[in-house]
């Protein structure tokens, strides 16, 4: 999957807590050589991270919308620059806003099925179900 993004693709992660949204993201990181290792922006609302793949450089853009209760804190930050730009967005609790992901967003859903394993869901386009 990681290896079919390109600059300015979306991802949409839907999933409950420990469903393994920060680790999928981990996962696109590592593929995309990201040097510093990955952690949750739960309270900073959006991590940078430089990235590349067969020589072309980017921007891997984690979001995590779980503590936002207005999109007016997502406007304060300038999350449309980050959206709509060259690299590439990964949105964990996208499900808060729906409104606000580009609806050329590729859609996941992560569920939990036991401990160690996880049920994941691919859809082409956002909109919620």
């Amino acid at each position: 999957f990681a290896c079919s993004l390109k600059r300015g693709d979306c991802i949409a992660l839907i999933g409950g807590l420990g469903a393994g949204k920060t680790e999928f993201t981990r996962g696109i990181a590592d593929v995309f050589n990201c040097s510093e290792q990955l952690t949750s922006p739960t309270f900073t609302i959006l991590n940078i991270y430089d990235g590349s793949r067969s020589g072309e450089h980017f921007a891997l853009h984690h979001f995590d919308w779980y503590r936002l209760t207005s999109p007016e804190e997502l406007y304060n930050i300038g999350f449309e620059e980050y959206l709509y730009g060259n690299g590439i967005s990964m949105i964990e609790w996208a499900d808060k806003f729906p409104d606000l992901v580009p609806k050329t967003a590729k859609r996941i859903e992560l569920q939990r099925a036991t401990d160690t394993e996880r049920l994941i869901t691919f859809e082409q386009n956002f909109p919620l179900r």
